[in-house]
């Protein structure tokens, strides 16, 4: 009875099975980790996860924390019950009226024992007994039809005595089935603690990516939501100086159109005044009696044409310049308005670019001098009294104070002619004291390396691995090119035409920081206009 309620509290209540490898939550109850996963992998999309005996809610998944204590005591009683119907579904080989759960099955008999047969089974020592089985030949040899006893090492093989005495094992070491039994099963125990080892780590690594996801998510709603909210801000920017702008077209065409309209009533005055002066003159010009012409005024009030083109060429000339001046106004205007549009836009998307990389002094170390402008790092045979913080790098390294974790990113470096360097990426949890903390013999980095001392040749270093390259150094102008999400940091040599050195591809998991190290030389940040596309391999 104490034996029943005892396995009543070692049970999954997901499986009804005994616990395997046994987790808690935090709200104290017990599961299989591979049930309650399988659990929790069905609630992922719900927004919220449950316990599934409680349902006790948690806003984020739950950790999964290991029960060792009750694994040890559900193996133990494990161990201690190894005859259970549900476990063997095998029945006795001699109760043929009705079925009996098998407890033991003899090899030498080839027969399945209930708890009766055995107890009148024979006691004699060739008679092995073992646990319930379906395949009780595979316990004797196929060649002598014997018990196998023993297990030659050499062939990793299950033996009998023949084999071992006058067989083809003859001479081999060979060990006690339970002996090798008892090796196999703490070697594969090992092997078992390792791998759970790993697996918690890959798991801890999945919800480090998955957390990862879930923020560059966020992210990128956040990102759509203001970049829908700016262009909709543009078109309605867009629709009120269109409006605007139709509304002085149509308003100066309107007055222009009133201006002519007043023109052409005076011109037509003028022209009528003409007509009428030109039928007297030709009146005048028809008369033969002389006395008739001269008596009549003087004809000095009469217009002079040449001053009345001049007079309505200046009517004209007036009109046309008017509307010019208002055209180039109006342009004038719409070209500002468009420009401050668009400038909102670049301020909107603004990318990390390259005059903005500025060195941390709080990560410089003691034996390199940074500018004032921070974009110039220096070598130095004498040391800087910098604080000592756990931010700052042992040897001649430091690092940018920007980093960025998305996007499509490159900076420009101008390289000393002397000494050696190594320029690259980095994650902002890389050592910065030992041997390991350089640029790039660690995981956390990736470097180019090169010198005018090293045979000029570049490198490329990751992990403490040095590759080296077949281009020798022709420029002293390097460029560093990093497509976050693509997980790619390539290297160019900024020369005529730019040349491509190396890429790395791996998966980025942390922001990236620039970084240099210089020996007996100084680096320099350069600025400047992004690549051309044709040069480069985006």
């Amino acid at each position: 009875m104490a034996s029943a309620d005892m396995r009543d509290e070692l049970l999954c209540s997901i499986c009804l099975n005994l616990y395997t490898d046994p987790v808690i939550l935090r709200c104290g109850h017990n599961f299989c980790r591979d049930c309650v996963d399988h659990v929790l992998d069905t609630q992922d999309g719900s927004g919220v996860y449950s316990c599934p005996e409680c349902r006790e809610e948690f806003l984020e998944r739950p950790e999964l924390q290991r029960n060792i204590t009750l694994r040890n005591v559900a193996e133990r009683f494990r161990s201690s019950q190894p005859h259970q119907e549900e476990i063997t579904g095998i029945c006795c080989t001699y109760c043929i009226h009705s079925p009996v759960p098998a407890v033991r099955s003899c090899l030498l008999c080839e027969a399945s024992l209930c708890d009766n047969h055995l107890r009148v089974h024979s006691k004699s020592p060739e008679h092995v007994l073992t646990d319930p089985s379906t395949s009780l030949e595979n316990g004797k040899c196929s060649i002598h039809k014997e018990l196998l006893k023993y297990f030659c090492t050499k062939e990793a093989i299950c033996i009998c005595v023949s084999c071992s005495l006058a067989g083809e094992h003859r001479g081999h070491r060979v060990e006690m089935l339970d002996e090798a039994f008892k090796k196999k099963k703490k070697k594969l125990e090992n092997v078992l603690q390792k791998l759970m080892t790993k697996r918690e780590k890959t798991e801890e690594r999945v919800r480090s990516v998955e957390e990862r996801r879930r923020k560059q998510q966020e992210k990128s709603s956040g990102e759509a939501e203001r970049v829908t909210a700016l262009f909709t801000d543009i078109r309605r920017r867009l629709d009120d100086l269109e409006k605007r702008v139709l509304s002085e077209i149509s308003r100066q065409e309107e007055q222009l159109s009133l201006s002519l309209s007043d023109v052409i009533q005076k011109l037509e005055i003028k022209k009528n005044e003409l007509s009428r002066k030109m039928r007297h003159i030709e009146e005048l010009c028809n008369m033969t009696d002389p006395l008739a012409v001269l008596q009549e005024p003087d004809t000095g009030d009469l217009c002079d044409p040449e001053e009345e083109e001049e007079e309505e060429g200046g009517d004209e000339d007036t009109a046309g310049y008017d509307r010019g001046d208002r055209s180039v106004e109006l342009i004038s205007h719409l070209s500002h308005t468009l420009s401050d549009i668009l400038r909102g836009v670049n301020i909107a998307f603004y990318v990390w670019d390259p005059a903005d990389m500025l060195w941390d002094v709080n990560t410089v170390a003691n034996n390199l001098l940074i500018s004032n402008d921070r974009k110039t790092a220096t070598w130095t045979r004498i040391t800087q009294n910098h604080p000592e913080t756990a931010e700052r790098f042992q040897y001649n390294q430091v690092m940018s104070m920007g980093r960025f974790s998305s996007g499509r990113h490159y900076w420009d470096v101008e390289i000393s002619r002397s000494g050696l360097w190594r320029v690259g990426m980095c994650y902002p949890s890389i050592d910065r004291r030992g041997h390991h903390s350089y640029i790039g013999d660690n995981i956390e980095s990736w470097c180019l390396y090169g010198g005018w001392v090293c045979n000029t040749q570049y490198s490329v270093i990751h992990d403490i691995r040095k590759t080296q390259l077949p281009h020798r150094i022709s420029s002293d102008r390097v460029r560093i090119y990093v497509d976050y999400e693509a997980g790619q940091l390539s290297f160019y040599e900024l020369c005529d035409p730019i040349r491509h050195l190396h890429t790395f591809t791996t998966t980025f998991t942390e922001p990236l920081h620039a970084a240099l190290c210089v020996y007996n030389g100084a680096i320099k940040t350069l600025g400047g206009a992004a690549p051309r596309r044709d040069s480069l391999h985006w």
